[in-house]
């Protein structure tokens, strides 16, 4: 296979997959992220896309010039921003992805803006951590050419499902889904504070225990703790599209809001993520 992929975004998932993905026989992985400007960070940025063999393109119209397929692997906030900037250098030949965790309207105003020049879309959805995995994390895709982009794909190892030819599907499976596990986080942050701070941690542990004795709760909240304190801004703003989603469909999109809200304030906060 002869394939050149670009990322838009240099972040955890930028990082994993791009580098797995030039490490494929004929595939040349170009990535770029908008840190790469600056001053201090974007040197060690580009130093280790090079040690990846990825390329380091110089711009979003540098990095979609060749390729075929271009994702967009940013933080919620910035899709659509991202979604303009690629629009003007996106020929019809080309495939679009966003698999960041935006809301289905979100999602229809991303393909809106990148269609514009003929270039096709699909829309992805990471449905675990990709921590660990990489390439290999389960994904949903919806989309015109959902089928034929996930296959080929799926021949380097990734695991896509297309769930739908209609953009939102699987974006709004992921969003529902993410209102339970960041949910859950955040439940975990308020529960491990309050009950240390009152000195019960062992015995709600214990009663946890006694009512869900498949849960290792003790880990999950150390465990959901830090992975809040790490990625908790970018989480606030998926949660923000969840309550958008929520809202969308004419439901209550409070709790989700509540949510981010607190995803943020901790992962902002000089409380430390780890327990004694």
């Amino acid at each position: 296979m002869s394939l050149e992929i670009a990322f838009i975004g240099y972040g955890e998932v930028g990082q994993l997959f791009s580098r797995q993905l030039a490490a494929k026989p004929g595939i040349r992985a170009t990535v770029y992220d908008i840190l790469f400007n600056d001053p201090i960070r974007g040197p060690e940025l580009k130093r280790r896309a090079s040690a990846g063999k990825v390329h380091a393109a110089n711009s979003t119209a540098d990095a979609c010039r060749t390729a075929e397929i271009v994702i967009s692997a940013v933080t919620a906030d910035s899709a659509v921003t991202v979604a303009l900037q690629a629009a003007p250098h996106l020929k019809p030949q080309q495939t679009y992805v966003d698999l960041n965790s935006i809301s289905p309207a979100t999602k229809r105003s991303v393909a809106d803006k990148v269609r514009q020049g003929g270039a096709s879309f699909i829309e992805f959805a990471v449905m675990a951590p990709v921590n660990g995995v990489g390439i290999e994390v389960p994904i949903l895709s919806g989309g015109e050419t959902a089928e034929t982009v996930s296959a080929r794909l799926n021949e380097l190892g990734m695991r896509i499902t297309p769930v739908s030819p209609e953009i939102g599907t699987a974006s709004a499976t992921k969003l529902c889904r993410s209102i339970v596990i960041k949910g859950m986080e955040a439940l975990m942050v308020d529960f491990t504070l309050a009950s240390e701070k009152a000195g019960v941690m062992p015995a709600v542990l214990a009663s946890l225990k006694a009512s869900y004795p498949g849960m290792d709760w003790e880990n999950v909240a150390k465990v959901m703790m830090s992975r809040v304190k790490q990625h908790g801004i970018r989480r606030a703003a998926e949660m923000r599209e969840a309550s958008r989603m929520v809202i969308e469909l004419g439901l209550d999109g409070s709790l989700a809001a509540a949510i981010a809200e607190r995803h943020e304030t901790f992962a902002r906060s000089e409380v430390p993520s780890g327990t004694d």
